[in-house]
């Protein structure tokens, strides 16, 4: 998910896949749009969770269901959304920041970078006590730094072992691995029934952060050790990318896993092509639409057993100060999270919802109840600390790279990222 001021990219407006609303805009004198008549335009950027801007599932056309509803309903206020995928919506913000094109709202997978330059609306600005009281508890303390609200969250998400009980069954696996070793030996019996990747491992951009997390934890280790200190590259971790080292180099994997973006593995093992991947609720949609239906889900895999734990995802919504529409856009948090947008995100991406009337309408859903189970002992990525949006970065745009090279050096850089005053 999403950090910024990493290198800047020049964002071409013109070809950015912006849904506007109606009427012209002009420039208005609180630094923001205001349409003809005199409305206030708020413009929202999100990050894209469907396949692409022509797919059914597509940001574009989710956001422009709760726009349309929204401007029905507030007819003095207009939104205007740019959906940038995940490979590339973290550099597109920083550019927008530094180039002083500021959104009123952002949605994406981090908040923490925007807090110590002082862009965010505190979340009691401009959420009413309504909503705020809807919010799970302990995913609203995550959007907190010293105490104050800033990050709202938007979905969360967990993690589990996904396996393919058609070629287990070929390849003579009776249960999914409990332990490295069972993974390994699994992957050797998948390799030997002719499957092409016994195990899906995605080390691209997209979530990098996500997947070495997950053995990071598998292993005892994290990004920060247990007094709270960066410990990005402890032996615990530089153990864990050796195991998978040891994967990658006897062709267990998937082929140039530092390359691999979630999706692509996700749709490969859709296709028959991937023995065993971790995931989470939104693969099922991509399993199912490309025909899979039988697999199993279980617990990640450790070092010596099953976690007891597993990653907890949450992506965030935020509001930037700048334009000065505070008001507006507490109309528009309160219209999302009180109708009936937030359900749709669950129904249409197999995301989690953050409130508890969210949670209690999902409770008797058994495809996501393995999920919603496994979220009250989650473990999170360290979003209060503002260093994380510049070691997520990093993570990202290098970790691939420890599976093919010097696992040591490669997590000793980014500890040198997260550590520089």
């Amino acid at each position: 998910m999403n950090k910024r001021l990493v290198g800047a990219l020049t964002l071409g407006l013109s070809a950015a896949l912006v849904m506007t609303g109606c009427g012209s805009t002009q420039s208005g004198s609180d630094g923001g749009d205001k349409a003809s008549g005199g409305d206030v335009t708020l413009k929202l950027v999100a990050a894209d969770y469907g396949d692409g801007p022509t797919a059914d599932n597509s940001g574009e056309k989710f956001w422009k269901g709760v726009v349309d509803g929204f401007q029905k309903a507030n007819p003095g206020i207009k939104v205007d959304v740019q959906v940038i995928n995940w490979n590339d919506i973290d550099k597109q913000v920083a550019t927008m920041v530094q180039n002083g094109q500021v959104p009123d709202i952002l949605q994406t997978g981090d908040y923490s970078g925007f807090v110590k330059d002082g862009l965010l609306y505190k979340t009691d600005e401009v959420l009413s006590a309504s909503t705020s009281a809807d919010l799970l508890p302990k995913f609203a303390d995550f959007g907190k730094v010293d105490g104050v609200g800033y990050g709202i969250p938007f979905v969360s998400s967990a993690r589990a072992l996904f396996y393919n009980k058609d070629l287990f069954t070929k390849a003579g696996i009776a249960e999914p691995p409990k332990t490295w070793d069972e993974l390994k030996a699994a992957a050797e019996k998948l390799k030997k029934a002719g499957v092409s990747q016994p195990f899906g491992l995605p080390l691209g951009n997209e979530e990098a952060q996500a997947e070495s997390f997950l053995w990071f934890m598998g292993n005892g280790g994290g990004y920060k050790d247990s007094s709270g200190a960066w410990a990005v590259d402890s032996a615990a971790n530089v153990e864990a990318f050796q195991y998978l080292k040891g994967l990658v180099d006897a062709g267990l994997t998937t082929p140039n896993p530092g390359t691999k973006n979630r999706k692509d593995v996700w749709a490969d093992f859709a296709a028959g092509k991937v023995g065993m991947v971790n995931g989470g609720p939104m693969s099922i949609p991509i399993f199912e639409k490309g025909g899979l239906t039988n697999f199993g889900v279980a617990p990640i895999a450790g070092k010596t057993a099953a976690l007891d734990t597993t990653l907890g995802v949450e992506d965030w919504i935020m509001a930037f100060n700048k334009n000065g529409h505070q008001e507006q856009i507490k109309k528009f948090f309160d219209y999302f999270y009180s109708g009936d947008a937030a359900q749709k995100i669950s129904d249409t991406y197999k995301l989690l919802p953050v409130t508890k009337s969210g949670i209690e309408k999902l409770s008797s859903d058994e495809k996501l109840k393995p999920f919603l189970d496994a979220l009250p002992n989650a473990t999170f990525y360290p979003f209060q600390d503002p260093k994380w949006s510049e070691v997520n970065t990093q993570v990202k745009q290098t970790i691939g790279g420890a599976v093919g090279g010097d696992p040591k050096a490669v997590l000793g850089a980014i500890q040198k990222v997260a550590t520089a005053g």
